[in-house]
Parts: structure tokens; sequence; C-alpha cells
């Protein structure tokens, strides 16, 4: 994998969807590969998980389906942090349901937007190269800062959320499923907590490309420059707890921790869910919201 050139899988049974995707992405840098069915599709994730980036997966095909491959990939120990971005045409509630209830937390409609599709797409590809660069070298990272009791962290910037969201999940036991949840975490402490960027004003900034740029000129307010981000660590013999807690007013943190359908077609606003469903084995947020803590089971030897 190269952090320049992502590799996309377009898995669709009809050829003509599948041409109109790869035409769309012909110009954007992407590496793209794709398979006429979730069979062929499985197969070759199977056979090189570590190859494809994104995934973009037609829900309704013959044989194996959209869902039933997406329950595969959130099985398997490698392939479960790839993004899938569900296609369908399909968009009553109860669907929408049953596919984030399987894993897709990116959705595209049919017939296909060419500018939300390449928006969705860098959304997903971003959050996988985070995932990606996080845990390089986790190996080694892993044995070391696995030897950790107990740790108290304070930061300030989205570099360091991420930065600390790499020690600590090689801290605990299976860092390549935990580095998903404590980076959404740490970063959601930042952006939403000590910097009040709402759900709304971020999907704004998105759009407009200037959401890292909002970022940095409120880290460099009066209003917010002097909060941190305090993190506690603790390893027990059956669990870790991780304690993380902002300076900000606090959200209503009942409505993201299951995935919405409303919100099913977002660019954002999925990590509280996604940390809930694949990292971590409780999440439990205090008071206002600005307080979380989040438990990993460690397995008896």
């Amino acid at each position: 994998m190269n952090d320049a050139n992502p590799t996309v899988l377009v898995v669709d049974d009809e050829p003509v969807n599948i041409d109109i995707l790869l035409e769309y992405l012909e110009d954007t840098g992407y590496r793209t590969e794709s398979a006429a069915d979730g069979l062929a599709a499985w197969q070759m994730l199977e056979a090189d998980p570590g190859r494809y980036d994104v995934v973009i997966l037609d829900r309704m095909m013959p044989g194996l389906n959209g869902l039933e491959v997406l329950s595969r990939i959130k099985e398997h120990p490698v392939l479960q942090s790839v993004p899938v971005i569900l296609q369908t045409a399909m968009t009553a509630k109860q669907e929408v349901v049953e596919g984030l209830q399987a894993g897709a937390y990116y959705y595209l409609t049919k017939p296909f937007d060419e500018d939300m599709l390449l928006s969705v797409l860098s959304t997903a590809v971003d959050d996988r190269m985070r995932y990606r660069r996080a845990l390089a070298g986790s190996d080694v990272a892993a044995r070391t800062f696995g030897l950790m009791r107990e740790g108290s962290f304070t930061f300030k910037s989205l570099r360091s959320a991420r930065d600390l969201a790499t020690v600590l999940a090689n801290a605990c036991p299976d860092p390549r499923r935990v580095v998903i949840g404590l980076t959404e975490l740490l970063v959601n402490a930042v952006e939403h907590g000590n910097l009040e960027i709402s759900y709304a004003e971020k999907g704004q900034l998105q759009d407009r490309e200037q959401w890292e740029t909002e970022v940095e000129r409120r880290l460099a307010d009066v209003r917010y420059a002097s909060r941190e981000v305090v993190v506690r660590y603790c390893r027990e013999p059956d669990k870790v707890r991780v304690v993380i807690r902002d300076e900000g007013q606090g959200f209503d943190w009942q409505q993201y921790l299951d995935m919405d359908p409303a919100r099913a077609f977002d660019t954002h606003g999925r990590g509280i869910a996604m940390s809930r469903m694949i990292s971590f084995d409780a999440v439990e947020y205090r008071g206002n919201g600005n307080e979380v803590e989040v438990t990993v089971s460690i397995a008896a030897d």
C-alpha cells in the first residue's frame, strides 16, 4: 500500500455500474480493481487482506450478497478495519439500519453522483490512511508499551491525539482493533470537545475543505488555547481501562452511540458508534459527555 495511491476494490454484479465507478475514479490517483460478484470479491480480499484500502460494495447481488460480504469482512482480524462503502438503491430506514448494523459506515446511493462518491471515498481513504500509519511498527511497540500498567497524558492538538492513540493502542490487546476507536475518541475530544466544533459545523467545513484550517485557528484562539485533553490508562489483570476527559461544554452523546440512519449518508459522525462496535468491549460516557471511559478485555492465558 502506498499512501499516495490507495487501492479501491469495486464490487458490483452489473458491468455498467462498474464501468461508471471506474470512470469516475480514473483520474483520481486511486488504484482500482473490480469484482463481478460477492464471492469473487471475498476470494480477492481473503487472498490478500492487506492489499485493499477501501471497498465499494453493491448491496444486492446474487449468491453472496453485499451484506454477507460485509459481515465476513468485519469478522476478519485484518480486514475488519477496511472501510466499506455500501452502494444501494434501498434507502428505506430498515434497509439502512441493516447495513449499519453489519458495519457499513459509509453509504452511497444509486444512481451515482460523482461528487458524492469522491467526497465519501476521500473520507474513507483518509480514515484508512490514519489507521495504517498508526499501526506502522506495531509489533515492536506492542511488546514495549504492553509493559505499561498506568499512565496519565495531556495534549491539545490533533497530531498529539493521533500519536497518543498509537501509543495506547499498542498498550492494549489487539492494537489493530483498538487504534480505530482510540483515534476517533481522542480526535473528538479535541475538535468537538475543547474546540467546540459542532456536528453541523464540521460538515460545512469539510465541504469547503477547511476543517483542519479551522482546527488550527481555534487552537490559537485565546478562548480555547489553554484547554487540554486528559487521558488516564490503567491495565488490570482482566482488562484495560482508558478514561478521556476534555474541557468542553459536553454534548448529547446518547444520539451518537448507535449509527443513525438519518446520518448514514453524511461524511462524518460515525466515530463513536464505530468505536463501540469494533474497538471496545464497553464505552461509558459520564455527566455532560466530556468524559468517557472505554474498556478492552484481556483474555485469560
